[in-house]
């Protein structure tokens, strides 16, 4: 893969973590530092993973009124990277119920949980 593919496939996976958040209002009222976390995280960890974390947290949540958002919500959404990095678990969602809640193919997402060593072995974000 080329330089320039390899440029789009990173902005690809961008879009879809920005598709997440968007499509559930996650950054909440503080945007400016739930965006500066998250692009730590994703300079640190596979795209498709932090996908999964966001979808994860979001189903955990689902039925927390209020539910929380920006900094916390990311922060909850680290929680699992870790705990996947520390001990290789399987999701508790489906790619079938992924796809249902995201919209995206959940291909890439699963595959990130499934290779652990493309992951770093500590994160600088706690």
């Amino acid at each position: 893969m080329d330089i320039q593919q390899q440029i789009t496939q990173q902005q690809l996976s961008r879009q879809r973590v920005k598709h997440i958040i968007d499509s559930y209002a996650l950054a909440g009222d503080e945007a400016d530092a739930f965006d500066a976390y998250l692009s730590e995280l994703l300079d640190q960890y596979p795209h498709g993973l932090i996908e999964l974390a966001l979808v994860e947290t979001l189903v955990k949540n689902w039925l927390t009124i209020p539910m929380e958002k920006g900094v916390p919500f990311l922060a909850a959404a680290h929680d699992w990277i870790k705990q996947w990095q520390l001990e290789p678990l399987p999701a508790l969602l489906t790619p079938a119920q992924f796809e249902q809640i995201t919209g995206l193919d959940p291909q890439l997402a699963f595959a990130a949980l499934h290779h652990p060593a493309t992951m770093p072995t500590q994160a600088t974000t706690e």
